[in-house]
């Protein structure tokens, strides 16, 4: 993980901001803790941590052309880089090192914003061209990364965090009556395109943002389509099976040591059990991690999000695949003093312990890796929420994880929201109305297609924020 940010001013000299440009950096130490740059003119200047992954040296940022106009900076990892590098060898580009970040710098030079639909992997990066006075915003297709902005009079000020924006004197720290509503009515989610702050915006996935001094353009460049599905069960299972073979694979690389998240379920344990053989391929042995709480044995309760505790399903496959593993344990007090600094990390108020106990648990895995595979989102991909497969949630007519509006509101003044089960009602309707169908849908067909949207745009990114904030 990596953090950027940086800002465009047209109409001043942009280096008059250095100070908040300093502060913009020291924002994104905990995201990149390794290395920095940064890049300054009398139009932009831009900001880089570093989390050291890949080529050490050879992936330094900011990034430079080889004719010096193009300067990159970037977070993320491409996943088809070889791919793409080979692709650009055969039309003459040449590469000084293995770094992702150089391909993509290629990749752009190469064939412009055409390049983006060709990326395979998580990233947000800003790319400033001297020459053209241009700047280039860029998100992944799921939103993985995060990307935060802000439109000032003279230009735009982006930042990976809301805190990063913040640091420029023209963004003002206030919350306006759509931010109040969608952090009491609608929270730890928020609408895609939304940062709660009254400036701020966030670059929706599958997009990309031009900034010229005469105009400033959003664009979708992949957007979720709905098609018919071809194929019967066998060859579902077989393609289902070599895509996650291949996900797992392009994601093993790394300089620096890679372990995975292990809870015991499907989806931690398919992807230990590539990396397992991966690394028993190689003769070496793959380190896992679990987490658990202080006498959860005594006092852990059912649920229909978790019918079963993880500690005997965890034991199994560490049996099975034969790795190092390691069990992280949490104590309650540790849980709570992490609230406050849980919630510094993701910029806003979260998922409360969820939040805090992932925090705790990233600390005590970084002593030991730097980078680990875990299966989170897996539920909203493959339907693993019980709202997926129980007709009575799945066709409730609001968001499935946010039915308490109602109590929300009586808990405040009458005073303090107002519109708010409007406000909530619009955003799950939009949601919906976003979601494409076929004509041969069942209303059930058309009913999961809108619940599947509402996942990926609202839940998921929830659960990828604060993933992204804490790790």
């Amino acid at each position: 993980m990596c953090g950027i940010g940086g800002f465009v001013d047209y109409q001043r000299d942009a280096r008059q901001f250095l100070p908040a440009a300093q502060r913009m950096k020291r924002t994104l130490t905990p995201r990149g803790p390794d290395a920095e740059g940064g890049f300054s003119s009398p139009d932009a200047l831009l900001v880089h941590r570093r989390l050291i992954v890949i080529d050490p040296d050879g992936g330094r940022q900011p990034m430079y052309s080889p004719d010096g106009n193009t300067i990159l900076i970037y977070n993320g990892e491409l996943y088809n880089t070889e791919d793409i590098r080979s692709d650009l060898v055969l039309r003459g580009h040449h590469f000084t090192g293995h770094s992702d970040t150089e391909v993509l710098l290629h990749a752009f030079l190469e064939w412009g914003t055409d390049a983006f639909p060709r990326l395979n992997g998580i990233f947000a990066f800003a790319i400033w061209q001297k020459a053209e006075r241009r700047l280039t915003l860029c998100r992944d297709r799921l939103g993985v990364k995060p990307l935060f902005l802000a439109r000032t009079d003279g230009g735009l000020v982006f930042g990976s965090t809301i805190g990063t924006v913040l640091c420029h004197p023209d963004v003002e720290p206030a919350i306006d009556a759509d931010g109040l509503r969608t952090l009491l009515l609608l929270g730890p989610a928020r609408p895609p395109a939304a940062g709660v702050f009254r400036q701020i915006e966030s670059l929706l996935p599958g997009h990309y943002a031009v900034l010229t001094p005469e105009r400033y353009t959003d664009e979708a460049y992949w957007k979720l389509e709905a098609h018919e599905h071809p194929d019967d069960l066998p060859a579902t299972i077989a393609r289902t099976h070599e895509l996650i073979c291949d996900a797992a694979q392009r994601q093993l690389v790394s300089d620096v040591p890679l372990s995975c998240f292990l809870s015991g379920g499907l989806d931690s344990s398919i992807l230990s059990m590539l990396a397992a053989k991966d690394y028993a391929a190689r003769g070496e042995t793959l380190h896992t991690w679990s987490v658990d709480y202080r006498d959860n044995d005594k006092y852990f309760t059912k649920s229909s999000f978790q019918p079963n505790s993880d500690n005997a399903y965890i034991k199994m496959m560490v049996e099975a695949l034969g790795t190092a593993h390691h069990n992280v344990v949490i104590e309650p007090e540790a849980l709570c003093a992490a609230l406050l600094p849980a919630t510094d990390a993701r910029d806003l108020p979260g998922m409360a312990d969820v939040d805090s106990s992932l925090l705790l648990f990233c600390a005590e895995v970084k002593k030991g890796a730097t980078v680990c595979l875990s299966g989170e989102c897996a539920d909203e991909l493959f339907g693993g929420y019980p709202w997926y497969h129980r007709e009575e949630i799945l066709f409730e007519d609001t968001f499935p994880w946010s039915r308490s509006v109602g109590l929300r509101l009586s808990l405040l003044a009458p005073d303090v929201v107002q519109g708010g089960a409007e406000f909530v009602r619009e955003h799950y309707l939009a949601t919906c109305r976003r979601a494409e169908k076929l004509p041969s849908d069942s209303k059930k067909d058309a009913r999961m297609r809108e619940m599947f949207v509402l996942n990926l745009d609202w839940f998921m990114a929830t659960l990828l924020e604060g993933s992204v904030a804490e790790g």
